[in-house]
């Protein structure tokens, strides 16, 4: 493929940039008073209003022609398939069939895989509803009232999300935990809480092999078979893996080991067995619910003209601010506390997709291939890093994401949380001018030389872009459809800059040496073997240690 500097559409569309960098969204609002129409989309009770960005109809037509130009339709129909495009580890990328509910087929190596996904769909039911009806006993008979879901990145982001953000639809005496993190204090504070006879622990690992999930569910085990028995064993853990082998030898029952595949990449992963402890929290038909609203935005995205396709335009809109107007952040605000955990999803799901230095032929790129994305929960936000977004040098384009009904209507408390989300966007759009501060400081009979004083500090640039998403309200299906239209703005993105959003080969260094460095951490000789400050670092850890 050519490079996406020297095609045709990005030339075009860098003269555009030059030509309109200068507009003023003010100007573009006071001049089009139809633009709220003409820039926002609508699927089912979710709204996607872009137009606070610094866009005309022309920037749009120009950002489209570059998608189209890079093949995107295509490679769409690639993914959706079962082609192999995850082409460095020859896998077909098909999140999307976990979440297929018509009766299309999907081939991989000359099978359909929907069966065996029905199939996994089908025992998770049993297995969830014998957990939810107390049907499914613990070692000394009784029903499991804790689910501690062990593994790390997307069997941990994923699923942890998900049964944050649909709290309020889970019981109060069957309560999910995770445990992620091999630092020991994380399994040891989930644990201190709960009882071995009624906790349940789910291990997700495609392998069985993750370092930091094998050695926190050997804790768990040596936890509860202390207190129980190795007999326990059975009836207290779970697998979803595909290594089925492995957790037999740990003790799990083939028949709770729930199987996934290596199509199903990790960050992408809680629509597969991963999501199991979703299903146990929140019931399998609102699991299914949650992959219903995945399907509808799957078929959106597979069927919407590009002009008229929300993933496709939130894509170009990330492409134009980082590789034109040189926007290396993107801040994710939810304006609901139930969805605090989404900045943490959407950074894997965009930075390890789509941090790449290489194109899928392994030629550098010269340019960025994913924003540094972050966020947190509003009105928090506005108290801490909003300032910088406001005021700062730095260009933060900004998704604000809220529902319109909150699950817990105390007083005023929505009306408030909404007032806000709505003058933040206003704001960072219209800023404040000179002559606005000092109308404003002189009404509240500010002197002249304070207001010369103060003007420089309260004037606001504005023309900061940012998204608007509402929907009704987060329920399965609502949540579903939002995790997949960022899903498929990250394929977008990869597609357009020529890059593998599939594979992870970054995260495996670090690991290697991880391994490496891990024996040299016992006894007392002083290592030599590496570089002068890791050296040191060792050195100086033995030291303490020893001390």
């Amino acid at each position: 493929m050519t490079s996406i500097k020297d095609s045709m559409a990005w030339k075009v569309l860098q003269n555009h940039h030059d030509a309109v960098v200068g507009l003023s969204m003010r100007e573009l609002f006071s001049g089009d008073g139809n633009r709220f129409e003409n820039f926002s989309l609508i699927l089912d009770d979710m709204l996607l209003d872009y137009s606070k960005n610094r866009i005309t109809g022309e920037t749009m037509r120009l950002l489209l022609d570059l998608a189209r130009e890079r093949g995107l339709e295509a490679r769409r129909d690639e993914m959706f398939c079962g082609k192999k495009i995850n082409n460095t580890e020859n896998r077909a990328v098909l999140h999307t069939a976990l979440r297929n509910r018509s009766s299309r087929k999907i081939i991989v190596d000359g099978q359909d895989v929907m069966e065996e996904i029905r199939d996994v769909l089908a025992r998770m039911r049993r297995f969830s509803d014998k957990v939810r009806d107390g049907s499914w006993r613990g070692a000394t008979g009784k029903a499991v009232t804790d689910v501690v879901n062990i593994g790390i990145g997307g069997s941990y982001l994923g699923p942890m999300m998900v049964c944050e953000a649909l709290k309020p639809y889970q019981r109060s005496d069957l309560r999910p935990h995770f445990v992620s993190n091999v630092d020991g204090s994380e399994i040891t504070e989930t644990l201190k809480g709960l009882d071995p006879e009624t906790t349940l622990f789910l291990v997700a690992s495609k392998t069985f092999s993750t370092l930091e999930t094998r050695v926190n569910a050997e804790t768990a085990r040596a936890w509860l078979t202390g207190k129980l028995g190795e007999k326990a064993v059975p009836k207290h853990f779970a697998a979803l893996s595909a290594n089925a082998e492995a957790a037999a030898e740990f003790g799990i029952d083939r028949e709770n080991v729930f199987e996934f595949w290596d199509w199903v990449g990790g960050r992408f992963s809680l629509w597969s067995a991963v999501g199991l402890v979703i299903a146990i929290a929140l019931g399998m038909d609102r699991f299914e619910d949650l992959l219903e609203g995945a399907s509808e935005m799957d078929a959106h995205f597979r069927t919407a003209p590009l002009e008229e396709n929300m993933p496709v335009v939130m894509a170009m809109l990330g492409i134009w601010y980082i590789n034109f107007f040189d926007a290396e952040d993107h801040a994710v605000l939810p304006y609901d506390r139930y969805l605090s955990h989404l900045p943490a999803y959407l950074e894997q799901a965009e930075m390890e997709s789509n941090g790449k230095s290489v194109t899928r032929n392994g030629e550098p790129v010269d340019y960025i291939t994913a924003p540094v994305v972050f966020g947190e929960a509003g009105t928090n936000g506005q108290h801490s890093f909003y300032q910088l977004i406001h005021q700062g040098r730095h260009l933060v384009p900004a998704d604000f994401i809220a529902p319109v009904l909150s699950h817990n209507p105390t007083g005023d408390h929505h009306r408030i949380l909404l007032s806000n989300f709505f003058a933040q966007t206003e704001a960072l759009m219209q800023g404040r001018p000179p002559e606005e501060v000092r109308a404003h400081l002189a009404g509240k009979g500010t002197d002249e030389d304070e207001i010369e004083r103060l003007l420089p500090h309260q004037v606001f640039e504005g023309n900061r872009p940012t998204n608007s998403i509402l929907v009704r309200r987060f329920d399965p299906r609502t949540l579903g459809r939002l995790i997949a239209l960022y899903e498929h703005k990250v394929f977008v993105q990869g597609v357009v800059w020529d890059i593998n959003s599939f594979d992870q080969w970054g995260v495996e260094l670090g690991k290697q040496l991880a391994e490496r460095i891990l024996p040299q951490l016992g006894g007392s000789d002083p290592v030599s073997g590496h570089d002068g400050s890791t050296n040191g670092l060792i050195n100086h850890f033995k030291k303490l240690r020893a001390g």
